[in-house]
């Protein structure tokens, strides 16, 4: 019979790889593919916030708070009066919920959870979709503020900002698409 050697290991990893296995599990995730590269080490930060140093979270970010300001810039006047801004403000107040949804989804990860659904796939067409109906706002909200209010009043600068607003965040979903369409 066979003697057990004396100098058995029970150990499963040595000790000179768990600070490597450490900083790994820190540095931020690929929003839609996380198992395809590891950021640069200037790059890294918490695990929860991994997502926000990506480009997507960055951009829904972004997308969050000039979607913010466009339905708080329109819902300060009395939007009710003209049938177009109700319009507007139904995009911006549905895009902006919406995306407040994906953001938690993917910040806290759950996108994982639900491997069935093809999630670049679906914020890719939500992006787009999102994109266009932005494109339809912005039309709609600067062919109307020339109609509603006089020049230089206050309502009149809350439209044009309305506007700008509304550009830039049209911007910001058309860049989330085309990082969308490259990931999917």
């Amino acid at each position: 019979m066979a003697e057990f050697p004396t100098k058995a290991s029970t150990r499963t990893s040595s000790p000179t790889r768990e600070p490597a296995l450490r900083s790994q599990r820190c540095s931020p995730i690929s929003a839609l593919r996380p198992y395809l590269r590891a950021p640069p080490r200037s790059r890294r930060c918490a695990p929860i916030w991994g997502f926000v140093c990506s480009s997507l979270g960055a951009l829904m970010l972004l997308q969050l708070v000039l979607g913010l300001l466009v339905w708080a810039l329109i819902a300060d006047i009395p939007y009710h009066l003209y049938p177009a801004y109700s319009w507007v403000m139904f995009v911006a107040v549905f895009l902006w919920l919406v995306t407040i949804v994906f953001f938690i989804l993917y910040l806290f990860q759950l996108h994982m959870k639900l491997y069935m659904v093809p999630w670049p796939l679906v914020l890719m067409s939500f992006n787009v979709g999102s994109t266009i109906l932005y494109i339809t706002a912005f039309i709609t909200c600067s062919a109307a503020f020339e109609l509603t209010s006089l020049k230089g009043t206050g309502p009149y600068n809350q439209w044009v900002a309305a506007s700008f607003f509304l550009c830039l965040v049209m911007i910001a979903y058309g860049v989330s698409s085309f990082f969308s369409f490259q990931a999917w």
